[in-house]
């Protein structure tokens, strides 16, 4: 069945939030080269939050060429550490050592759409939360990373705060949502003002 809406990600996490939303919507995650763009992005001294604003769009635009939805939703996040961007760990032996950074301080998550409709973009949001690790030794670490290796190599930072990840940290200011790499809220706004949800 066709929709209105395409989400152009192929985030298992991003469509569960839509879906549990009551968002109905068509899947076509659009491929494109993020570290080449990040890269070229940071050298021209863009911030964390053009970075994930650009992927996001990116994302959405390269989709929207090959599809008949009226709107097409492209997202990204990233992690900024004191001004590094963190990606998703190579190895264990990187998650541990990301993890192993972020302890005991304070990061960022910004979590950027962009909705594109007849080929260009039309509506834009980005939203940040401030995560702060607790202090851990490097066993606990190393435990940590074997037992959910599988699921956090997908993740930036080398964590996912909806499962064990949780346990990882001492405070969390924002949306939850965003941590989880949508701005859902925002999305919900513009999807029901634009008559593609009810409300």
């Amino acid at each position: 069945m066709s929709t209105d809406l395409l989400l152009a990600s192929g985030s298992e996490i991003r469509a569960t939030l839509l879906r549990n939303a009551g968002v109905e919507f068509d899947v076509k995650a659009a491929r494109v080269d993020e570290e080449a763009i990040k890269q070229a992005l940071l050298a021209e001294e863009a911030t964390p939050r053009d970075v994930a604003d650009a992927l996001a769009e990116f994302k959405a635009e390269k989709a929207a060429n090959t599809v008949t939805q009226p709107y097409v939703l492209g997202c990204d996040q990233v992690l900024d550490f004191k001004g590094t961007l963190l990606s998703k760990p190579d190895s264990k032996a990187d998650a541990i050592t990301q993890l192993g950074l972020l302890q005991g301080k304070t990061h960022r998550l910004f979590s950027a759409a962009v909705i594109y409709q007849d080929a260009k973009p039309i509506w834009r949001a980005c939203t940040v939360a401030r995560l702060t690790m607790r202090q851990m030794d490097e066993a606990f670490l190393t435990r940590y990373v074997d037992r959910n290796w599988d699921s956090i190599r997908h993740a930036v930072g080398g964590y996912k705060l909806e499962e064990e990840g949780s346990r990882l940290f001492a405070s969390v200011d924002g949306d939850y949502f965003t941590v989880l790499g949508l701005p859902l809220l925002p999305i919900l706004g513009f999807l029901t003002a634009r008559g593609v949800l009810d409300g």
